[in-house]
C-alpha cells in the first residue's frame, strides 16, 4: 500500500512527523500489508530556519521529492505546485494522497490527486474561521469538498462538516459522494506530548530564557497576511507589544514576511526581544517557559493550550473556537486597546487541559489504522 504525503509549511512538518512515526510503528507490528510513504515537500517554506531544521531535529524522513516551489503570489504558487505535483503523482502512482491543514500545498496536493482519480485523505478537516478573506479558509473548504476521507481533530470540526451537508457513513459504505467523517483527535497534541520529553533549546534561546527568567516573559508570533500586509494592523499590534514589553519581556521569533514589512515601514520596535525563526524544539521550550502567548497563528493557539498557557489571538476570529469558549483564548484582533485589555485578562489565568477537546494523544495511530483499513490497494 503506497501513500503520498504532501507537505510544504512548518505546521505540516510537525503533523507529518506524528503520522510518519505512526506508520513506522504500524509497519513494525503484525497488522497487515505494509504502508509505504512517499514524502513530497513542495518547498512552500524554503528558508533553512523555516524548513530544514524541522526535518533534522524531528527526525522526519528525508523527502523523496523536494520541489522548491515557494515564493510568489498565492495563485501562481498554487498553480506551480499543482503542475509539479501532478507529474510526481503520475510517476509514483500512490493508492492515496495525504494532505494536512490549510496551506497552498494542501489544496494543490488535493487537486492534483483528485484530477488523477486518486483518493485524498485530509487531516485537520472541518476547521472553519468563517472568514472568506483568509486564503487558508478557501484552501480548507475546497480541500474538504474534494477529499475522500475527512479526519477531524474536534467535535466542532465534524459538526461544521455536517452543517455543510456532509453525512456520516460507516467505514464500509463510504464513497466519493459520501466521504468518511471521523474524529481522530489532534496530531499536534500527539507531537507536543512526544517531543516535549526530548526537546532541548538551542544555546541562544536557552540563554535568553535564563536571562529573562522562567514564566517571566510573553511569547509572540505574527505572520498572517491580514496583519503583515495591512499597515494599520501591523502598527497596532507592535504598538501594543511595545507597551507590554515595557512591563513584561516579550520574545518574538520573527517570520521573514513580518520582518520585511516592519522594517520596510520603519515601525518602531521597543523592548521586544526579536529572534530569528526557531525550530520546533526551541518553540516547545519557549512555550513551556513563557507566561502567555500573543499570536495570529492557528497552530500556536493550540500549542499554547497544550502547554497550559493562556493565549491572546491577534485576529478577529479563530478556527479553534473551543479555546475561546473555554476561556483560555481571547480574540483581540490587531486593535491596540483590545490587545492591552486582553493582556489583563490572561495575566493571572490558569489553563487546565481537557482530554475531550483535542483527543488523547493517539491521533496519529488512529489515522494510520483507518487508512490501512480504508485504502484499496492498486
Amino acid at each position: 500500500m503506497r501513500i503520498a504525503t504532501v507537505v510544504g509549511a512548518r505546521p505540516q512538518f510537525v503533523k507529518t512527523a506524528v503520522v510518519s512515526r505512526a506508520i513506522e510503528e504500524y509497519n513494525s507490528g503484525c497488522y497487515g500489508p505494509k504502508i509505504e510513504e512517499i514524502l513530497i515537500h513542495t518547498g512552500q517554506h524554503y528558508d533553512g530556519n523555516m524548513s530544514d531544521i524541522f526535518f533534522k531535529e524531528m527526525r522526519i524522513p528525508k523527502p523523496n521529492y523536494s520541489l522548491g516551489l515557494g515564493g510568489g503570489f498565492q495563485g501562481a504558487m498554487t498553480g506551480r505546485m499543482l503542475e509539479h505535483l501532478e507529474q510526481v503523482l503520475m510517476k509514483v502512482k500512490p493508492d492515496a494522497v495525504l494532505v494536512y491543514g490549510d496551506t497552498n500545498s494542501t489544496l494543490a496536493g488535493a487537486l492534483a490527486a483528485v484530477k488523477l482519480h486518486i483518493p485524498v485523505a485530509h487531516v485537520e478537516a472541518g476547521l472553519r474561521s468563517f472568514n472568506m478573506n483568509m486564503p487558508e479558509e478557501i484552501n480548507r473548504i475546497l480541500t474538504d469538498r474534494i477529499s475522500h476521507w475527512l479526519f477531524c481533530p474536534t467535535a466542532t470540526a465534524i459538526n461544521n462538516l455536517r452543517q455543510e451537508g456532509f453525512k456520516d457513513c460507516c467505514c464500509e459504505g463510504h464513497n466519493d459522494a459520501n466521504p468518511l467523517l471521523a474524529i481522530v483527535g489532534d496530531v499536534m497534541y500527539d507531537a507536543a506530548l512526544f517531543y516535549r520529553e526530548i526537546a532541548v533549546a538551542s544555546p541562544g534561546i536557552a540563554s535568553l530564557i535564563h536571562r529573562l527568567g522562567k514564566r517571566q516573559f510573553y511569547l509572540a508570533t505574527v505572520h498572517r497576511a491580514e496583519n503583515t500586509e495591512d499597515a494599520t494592523a501591523l502598527a497596532g499590534i507592535f504598538r501594543a507589544l511595545n507597551v507590554l514589553a515595557g512591563k513584561i519581556p516579550v520574545i518574538m521569533p520573527l517570520h521573514p514576511r513580518t520582518k520585511k514589512n516592519i522594517y520596510g515601514r520603519r515601525l518602531e520596535i521597543q523592548n521586544i526581544n526579536i529572534v530569528d525563526p526557531v525550530g520546533y524544539f526551541d518553540m516547545i521550550v519557549l512555550l513551556e517557559n513563557c507566561r502567555g502567548v500573543f499570536t495570529d497563528s492557528g497552530g500556536v493557539q493550540k500549542e499554547a493550550y497544550f502547554f497550559q498557557k493562556p493565549c491572546v489571538t491577534l485576529r478577529q476570529e479563530t478556527e479553534w473556537i473551543e479555546l475561546v469558549t473555554s476561556g483560555y483564548n481571547v480574540l483581540a484582533g490587531a486593535d491596540y486597546d483590545r490587545i492591552i485589555a486582553a493582556e489583563k485578562d490572561i495575566a493571572t489565568m490558569t489553563v487546565k487541559l481537557d482530554e475531550m477537546l483535542f483527543g488523547d494523544g493517539h491521533a496519529g495511530e488512529q489515522i494510520v489504522k483507518l487508512l490501512a483499513r480504508l485504502i484499496p490497494e492498486g
